[in-house]
């Protein structure tokens, strides 16, 4: 259960922010924020939740979304621990929202280091340089083309013309075949 400071500071997150697509609520003690546009490359997520013991006790932060997948490990450490500092200077107040607003205000300073960070495995090329592994496969099916046996090359020869292409009608109905099989249908339920 919530206490009552608790109660105050999801109150007043919910009303700053209000129809802003940065914040979502996972629950009533835990919140996501994101800190800069969806395509941008050092946009990231800072995830907090509040223990029972908060704001008394510091708050979990977490940078483990999929949305900071391609941001080294290096570069979410010391964003966690700027926030930590954050988070020490604050403790006994509500801090989410001053938490959120910090990492807003000093988006670069927090992201100086970061250097675009690709969690596919490579493989490595002629070159000896490391490639991403899905241009590789992608290349690779392209090459792939079906490989017909003789039999199969014969069978679609012979229903085909000279040109390649099926004849008028290869694949309409008989309509007196679909009249007498509907009839020996229907009689047989009658």
């Amino acid at each position: 259960m919530a206490n009552e400071d608790q109660e105050m500071e999801l109150e007043a997150l919910q009303s700053i922010y209000e129809g802003d697509d940065c914040f979502k609520e996972l629950g009533p003690c835990s919140f996501q924020y994101r800190v800069g546009d969806i395509g941008d490359s050092k946009a990231f997520l800072i995830e907090i939740s509040w223990p029972e013991t908060y704001p008394e006790t510091a708050p979990n932060i977490s940078m483990n979304a999929f949305f900071n997948n391609q941001i080294s490990p290096a570069v979410k450490q010391s964003i966690l621990k700027m926030l930590q500092e954050q988070v020490e200077a604050n403790l006994g107040t509500s801090m989410t929202y001053t938490l959120f607003e910090y990492a807003k205000d000093n988006k670069e300073v927090l992201m100086e280091n970061h250097q675009p960070f690709n969690n596919v495995i490579t493989l490595i090329g002629n070159d000896n340089t490391p490639e991403p592994a899905n241009v590789n496969l992608s290349s690779k099916k392209k090459e792939k083309k079906e490989q017909l046996t003789k039999a199969q090359k014969k069978k679609l020869a012979d229903k085909t013309d000279h040109k390649g292409e099926l004849p008028r009608g290869w694949n309409w109905v008989d309509v007196i075949k679909v009249m007498l099989i509907c009839e020996g249908v229907c009689s047989t339920y009658l």
